[in-house]
């Protein structure tokens, strides 16, 4: 019965998300550095509206992608206390994350990449790649890209405006969220601050403590016209999570974590265009300190990362043919650590790309030659194609990446004394590569897009963590004979094949009635050589569909998103855990228009259903809230 509702939900949403979610033909995206139409790529391109934040029963950015079509999102706490992101399976370290074309991906842990520092107001739109992606954007792209573009920081806007946003909500189990954002441009400065913050004393855990979080942004960002086609930008943000993280991580009894994870994010870029030629140089610097302790009684893990990049980047646009962009990278990883010891990573990358067109053929090519410390040199290709014809696209891409296991990975629990369980670092772990091939169509009728996505990724010495006994880890001098271990390996390979299918509907019906409808459902098989499977590996879900409706009728607008999943059953019986084999997730949003304001009431998690993304991890019941948002423009 239940999936007879969802084919008919699909089927329903394929005649009918839209331009809070715009995936149109006329939507430019930023190919590396260079802008271009999306229908031209040759990729599976979602462009989510910045706006579209504060119009769902969300709290946070990974509250937002969970519910976006083509990126599943394993949240192991509410409000953005720790979330994986992964796109067309595989493990949540194969995504890379950037903040105006630069990497955010910490040093530590890809557990940390749904860290992003930046408040909800200063976000224009984010771009999501599905797909290969290394070539043009850094050697992790494994699964896919999520590029998020700032209101000052890309592009300098010279009109004059103005916009002041505020809002507060409150609701059950403590809730007290609250943002705020200033944005204005003139044609010499742009400049943009906010703030979001998210605290609660939350609902029952296991241990009967509190599921509670802390979760604050500051960030702001000033670009400058300096004259003679110069400009210089400068941001800057602090991101402090302060939650509960009760087996997050294990599923031992013992487990009652709690977690402070602090970010500091500065990003400085001095740019130069002329004649449709743009120089542009990049210095960012990322550090991260994390603070994870595990019970009272046991020593907390406190490490500190530092990420540092420099990055030249030149493109050009010499006609309608030819479009070509060319830089380097030089990056340098550092952590101090408790649990995982003191090490550093040196990274270098020369790449290239262009776009040409020729008639309705477009072809994107890249090339990227990289050097690391880890495995030493690699080059990555990638080619794109589409062709167009009339309200029809055709698109084809294949490319290669490469990842090098993080300090995590490489070291967790290598330092201490004793370790009794829980995951193991392997030092010698050789770095996983992985060829990726997509064919899809895209269709556009009016109002109406649907696009479709066949795609199969060969990987290679695929690294995650495998139930592994005592005697068969190598080192072992710190383990205890009797405890249960993950230890990371490198797993042969792993084949994935998956589809996606999305569907977009925007419909003006007159000045007071409007919808909006966004659906999408994908359906993914991963194929391991081992027979004891990998632990992300088996978490990723099988089949996910993901929707979101949003009406506007006068000055009342009601939103619903849900979200679907399959995954492969696991369980703890000594914790009462569960991964069912399905869950459905629906969220509320009520809102009425009041001069520059509005009034608001969200229910998340509707039918109160008990559910997990990561074994351990228990994920809210229902939650009510409600407040009132001021956006003065």
């Amino acid at each position: 019965m239940k999936k007879g509702f969802f084919t008919l939900l699909v089927f329903v949403c394929f005649k009918s998300f839209s331009q809070e979610i715009k995936e149109l033909d006329n939507v430019n995206i930023t190919n590396a550095q260079t802008i271009q139409k999306n229908n031209t790529t040759g990729k599976n391109i979602t462009i989510i509206d910045g706006k579209v934040f504060e119009k769902l029963a969300i709290n946070s950015i990974d509250d937002l992608l969970k519910y976006t079509p083509g990126v599943e999102v394993q949240q192991r706490g509410p409000a953005g206390s720790q979330a994986d992101i992964i796109i067309r399976g595989g493990t949540f370290q194969q995504v890379l994350v950037l903040i105006d074309g630069v990497k955010l991906n910490d040093p530590i842990t890809g557990h940390f990449s749904g860290y992003m520092p930046v408040t909800p107001s200063e976000i224009e739109r984010i771009e999501i790649i599905k797909g290969p992606a290394a070539a043009m954007y850094g050697s992790e792209a494994v699964g896919g890209v999520i590029n998020i573009i700032t209101k000052t920081f890309f592009r300098f806007k010279k009109e004059k405006s103005k916009l002041i946003s505020a809002g507060i909500s409150t609701g059950e189990y403590g809730l007290l969220s609250a943002n705020l954002g200033l944005y204005k441009s003139n044609n010499k400065i742009n400049y943009a601050i906010g703030m979001l913050s998210n605290d609660a004393d939350g609902q029952l855990l296991r241990s009967k403590n509190r599921n509670y979080f802390h979760n604050k942004t500051f960030s702001g960002s000033m670009n400058i016209l300096l004259g003679n086609n110069w400009n210089a930008a400068v941001q800057s943000s602090y991101d402090n999570r302060d939650f509960a993280a009760e087996n997050y991580y294990t599923t031992f009894t013992s487990d009652t974590a709690t977690e402070k994870v602090k970010t500091w994010w500065s990003h400085v870029k001095i740019k130069h265009s002329k004649n449709n030629k743009t120089n542009q140089i990049d210095f960012t610097f990322k550090k991260t300190n994390d603070y994870y302790l595990y019970n009272p009684i046991s020593i907390a893990n406190e490490n500190e990362s530092n990420l540092s990049r420099f990055q030249y980047i030149h493109s050009k646009s010499n006609s309608k043919k030819l479009d070509y962009v060319y830089g380097l990278l030089l990056e340098n990883k550092k952590i101090i650590s408790n649990d995982r010891g003191n090490h550093s990573n040196n990274h270098a990358a020369a790449f290239a790309s262009a776009v040409y067109h020729y008639k309705n053929l477009n072809i994107n090519g890249g090339l990227r030659f990289v050097n690391d410390q880890n495995y030493g040199n690699e080059i990555l290709p990638q080619l794109n194609l589409s062709y167009q014809l009339n309200q029809f696209t055709l698109r084809a891409g294949a490319g290669k990446a490469i990842r090098a296991a993080d300090f995590t990975e490489r070291f967790n629990n290598y330092n201490k004394a004793l370790v009794k369980g829980g995951s193991i670092g392997n030092p010698n772990l050789m770095a996983e590569k992985s060829w990726s091939y997509e064919i899809g169509t895209d269709l556009i009728i009016k109002e109406i897009k649907i696009n479709t996505t066949a795609f199969y990724r060969n990987q290679t010495a695929l690294i995650d963590f495998v139930n592994t006994p005592y005697n068969e880890i190598p080192r072992n001098i710190n383990l205890s004979p009797t405890g249960t271990f993950n230890y990371a390996k490198n797993i042969k390979t792993v084949n994935t094949r998956g589809i996606e299918i999305e569907a977009n509907y925007s419909k003006v019906f007159n000045k007071s009635f409007k919808i909006n409808v966004s659906a999408s459902m994908s359906i993914i098989d991963s194929k391991t050589s081992d027979s004891i499977p990998s632990y992300y590996i088996l978490s990723h879900a099988k089949k996910i569909i993901q929707q979101t409706l949003i009406l506007n009728y006068k000055n009342l607008q009601a939103s619903f998103n849900s979200i679907y999943k399959e995954r492969t059953t696991q369980s703890a019986s000594k914790i009462n855990a569960a991964i069912d084999k399905s869950y459905w997730l629906c969220n509320m949003k009520l809102q009425y228009g009041i001069n520059k304001g509005n009034i608001f009431i969200s229910i998340n998690n509707i039918g109160d259903i008990k559910y997990s993304d990561l074994l351990g991890s228990q994920m809210p019941g229902s939650w009510l809230s409600g407040g009132f948002s001021v956006n003065i423009d």
